[in-house]
């Protein structure tokens, strides 16, 4: 009997049946590494052409209508901030130690447009809002930082607005945030970056870390193939062995 007659008997059926199946749900999980390695290299690349992107100067640059193509450039914004709409951005750490990060709207000269500003992390010891005024930058101010994107909790689609004004902020929703405010806010907000002399002062700032490799796709698109690969060489070796002794 040949191994394809004897895999699809009725005594080893099912069991091909069952094994057919793990192969092919092996294998999806491979194709589907490959997809994603797909994305991170397309990311990698809209990556690059922002890193290597002329720095955005803020006001008076002009923006493109797909403000996601900005994320991770370099800018510069100047105008005022606007400390009495400040609010925080809750539940952040720095180096294991819990606390907020301080979401100022940079006002620029027209008084009608503004960005908000990430100003950096304070401990829980400083959360309340009446010890902010510690850190406040009074006047015209010059930021440096990078574009960073509005990020979004939604439900079916659609961002979540809070039912009233509030103060402390689980992510930076630019558009839910715009609507307690009295001026327009640009689409993204800055990650303003650390003091050019490396001076540690609060509140504490990073930028984010740059990573253009690759990730583990790769590794894990070969892996779930191989184990795709073993479970079909296995099962065919066990039938061959256990199908001569009956």
């Amino acid at each position: 009997m040949s191994l394809l007659r004897t895999l699809f008997s009725r005594r080893w059926l099912l069991a091909t049946v069952l094994v057919l199946l793990g192969i092919g749900v092996l294998a999806r999980l491979g194709v589907w590494q490959l997809d994603r390695l797909a994305q991170r290299r397309e990311e990698n690349a809209v990556l690059r052409v922002a890193l290597a992107s002329n720095i955005l100067e803020l006001p008076g640059a002009s923006l493109p209508e797909d403000t996601a193509s900005l994320k991770d450039r370099q800018v510069v914004a100047q105008g005022s901030f606007d400390f009495t709409e400040q609010v925080s951005l809750e539940v952040q750490d720095w180096q294991g130690q819990a606390g907020i990060h301080l979401l100022t709207p940079l006002v620029f000269a027209d008084g009608e447009t503004a960005v908000l500003v990430d100003r950096g992390w304070l401990p829980d010891a400083e959360a309340d809002s009446a010890n902010w005024a510690a850190y406040d930058e009074v006047g015209d101010v010059t930021v440096q930082g990078v574009v960073a994107l509005t990020q979004l909790l939604t439900r079916r689609g659609t961002a979540v607005q809070p039912d009233s004004p509030q103060a402390e902020w689980y992510r930076v929703d630019v558009a839910a945030i715009q609507n307690q405010l009295p001026y327009t806010l640009l689409p993204f907000y800055i990650i303003q970056a650390p003091a050019a002399d490396g001076t540690l002062a609060l509140p504490y700032r990073a930028l984010p870390e740059v990573d253009l490799s690759e990730g583990p796709h790769l590794s894990y698109a070969i892996q779930w193939f191989l184990f795709s690969l073993i479970l079909g060489g296995g099962y065919i070796y066990y039938v061959r062995v256990n199908g001569r002794a009956h």
